[in-house]
C-alpha cells in the first residue's frame, strides 16, 4: 500500500518550477496602493495584472463607502449564514439593484465566486441530468462539473459545429433518462479575451430545449452598452436563464451574484450548499458593492476610459505585428513561442529593465512551445504606461527572437540570475 501523502513529492504542472519561482514569478508580493502602478521589491513597476477594470477600488466614494461601513458595522457583521441569522436590508437591497440591472426577476448573493459558480452548477444538475460545456470553461466551472455524476458532453472551445455535435448527443440521452440538460459557457474567457459564442449557442435554444448558464465574470461591468456584460453585447441577455458574475473584476471587491428567474432564485436561495452552510457576506463589502453599482450605472465614462485604453493598447500591438489572438474584451493576451525557462528569462528582462509587471501562460494551460503574456488594461492606466509597455514588448521580442533568452535559460534553470532568489 501506498503512503497517501506520496504524491506531495511529485509537484505537478505548475510546481515543477517552484524552487526557481516562488516569490518572483509565482506569488510574487505586490504593495502600495492598487492601481497601473505598484511597488515590487523596492520599485516602482507598470501593472497589467489587476482586475479592477473600471479603478473603483481608488474611487473616493468607494473607499468612503467602505471606511464608512467598516466603521459602523465591523468585518463580522452579520454573523451566521443568511438562512440563519445573517439577513439584512441592505443584503436584500443589493439583490433587487443587481436582477434589475441584468434585467432579472430576482437575484442571490453569493459569499466567493468561485464556491458560488459551483454551487449553482451543483445544484442545477441532478444525478439524471446531462450537462454540455466549452471545454475551456474557468476552474471553478469544472470543479463545479466534477461533482456531477450524470453525463458530460465537452465541446471544442467556441466551436458551434463541435456545440451542436454534442447537444444532439445530450438531447439524445436526456431523452433517455427523462432529464433536462444544462449547457454552460462563459461570457468571456478570462486567459485569452475571447467572447463566448453566446449568441451561436441561443441559436439552438427551441430545438434542444436545453437551459443556459454564463459565468461573466470578466463581462459585467465592461461589456454592452450599459455595462451589464457579454449578453447584452451579444443581443442574447434574456436567452440567458442563469446569469452569474463576481464582484473581483469590474466591482473591485468580493463575492458574487447570481440572477435568473424568480422560481430558480427561490430554489438556489434554499440550496446553494455554499451560501446555505457559510457566513453571510460581510456589511462593509455589501454597502460598497451598492456604491460600486450605483457608479457602474451612472458613470459611463469610466467604462470609455477603459475601452479607449483597451483599444490603444490592443491596436498598438497588432500594429507592431504582435498575435493578440481573437480577444473580444478587456483582456489582452500576447503570443510568443519558447520554452519555459525563456519565458522566465523574458519577464525577468521586462521587469527588471523595463519596469513592466505583466503574467505569464505556460503550458499545460496553453500548447507545448507557446507562452502567453496576459495584460489586463483599466481605465486608471495612462497613455504613458500604454506606450511604454508596447516599446518593452518590441524589446523583448527581439531578444527571444535572436537567442538572448535561449542563452539565459540555463541559468535561470538553475536559479542563478541575479535576484531573483535573494
Amino acid at each position: 500500500m501506498k503512503d497517501l501523502f506520496e504524491k506531495f513529492n511529485h509537484k505537478g504542472p505548475l510546481g515543477q518550477y517552484q524552487d526557481v519561482a516562488h516569490g518572483y514569478f509565482s506569488f510574487p508580493k505586490l504593495e502600495g496602493e492598487l492601481g497601473p502602478r505598484m511597488q515590487f521589491r523596492g520599485k516602482e513597476y507598470i501593472i497589467w495584472s489587476i482586475n479592477s477594470y473600471l479603478g473603483l477600488t481608488n474611487h473616493p466614494e468607494v473607499r468612503k463607502a467602505d471606511a464608512d461601513a467598516a466603521a459602523e458595522y465591523g468585518m463580522a457583521y452579520p454573523m451566521g449564514a443568511r438562512i440563519m441569522s445573517g439577513e439584512t436590508d441592505a443584503h436584500l437591497q443589493l439583490e433587487k439593484e443587481l436582477a434589475e440591472f441584468t434585467e432579472k426577476e430576482e437575484c442571490v448573493l453569493l459569499n466567493f465566486g468561485y464556491q458560488g459558480i459551483m454551487s449553482v452548477v451543483d445544484a442545477c444538475l441532478s444525478r439524471h441530468d446531462v450537462v454540455v460545456y466549452d471545454r475551456d470553461d474557468h476552474a471553478c466551472i469544472m470543479d463545479g462539473i466534477r461533482m456531477h455524476t450524470g453525463p458530460k458532453y465537452a465541446f471544442k472551445h467556441n466551436d458551434i459545429e463541435h456545440f451542436e455535435v454534442r447537444i444532439k448527443q445530450a438531447k439524445a440521452e436526456a431523452e433517455k433518462r427523462n432529464s433536462g440538460i444544462l449547457v454552460i459557457s462563459e461570457g468571456v474567457f478570462g486567459m485569452r479575451g475571447e467572447q463566448g459564442i453566446l449568441k451561436e449557442i441561443c441559436a439552438f435554444k427551441e430545438e434542444y430545449g436545453f437551459r443556459l448558464l454564463v459565468d461573466d465574470a470578466h463581462g459585467f461591468g465592461t461589456l454592452g452598452k450599459t455595462g451589464m456584460g457579454a449578453g447584452e453585447a451579444q443581443g442574447v441577455q434574456d436567452q440567458i436563464d442563469v446569469y452569474f458574475s463576481t464582484f473581483a473584476k469590474a466591482m473591485s471587491g468580493f463575492g458574487a451574484f447570481v440572477s435568473g428567474d424568480k422560481d430558480i432564485m427561490e430554489y438556489f436561495r434554499y440550496n446553494l450548499r455554499s451560501q446555505l452552510f457559510a457566513k453571510s457576506l460581510c456589511m462593509p463589502m455589501v454597502k460598497g458593492a451598492l456604491t460600486r453599482l450605483r457608479l457602474l450605472r451612472t458613470m459611463p465614462e469610466l467604462r470609455e476610459k477603459l475601452w479607449r485604453n483597451v483599444n490603444h493598447l490592443q491596436s498598438g500591438l497588432k500594429e507592431a505585428g504582435f498575435d493578440i489572438g481573437n480577444t473580444g474584451a478587456c483582456v489582452t493576451p500576447v503570443y510568443m513561442f519558447g520554452t519555459a525557462y525563456e519565458a522566465g528569462a523574458l519577464i525577468y528582462d521586462m521587469r527588471e529593465n523595463f519596469g513592466i509587471f505583466c503574467s505569464i501562460v505556460l503550458p499545460p494551460m496553453i500548447p507545448k512551445g507557446q507562452l502567453l503574456l496576459r495584460m489586463i488594461p483599466t481605465a486608471e492606466h495612462s497613455e504613458e504606461d500604454i506606450q511604454t509597455t508596447i516599446d518593452a514588448f518590441k524589446a523583448v521580442r527581439v531578444k527571444l527572437e535572436d537567442g538572448t533568452y535561449a542563452a539565459m535559460a540555463e541559468e535561470l534553470a538553475k536559479g542563478a540570475v541575479a535576484g531573483i532568489l535573494d
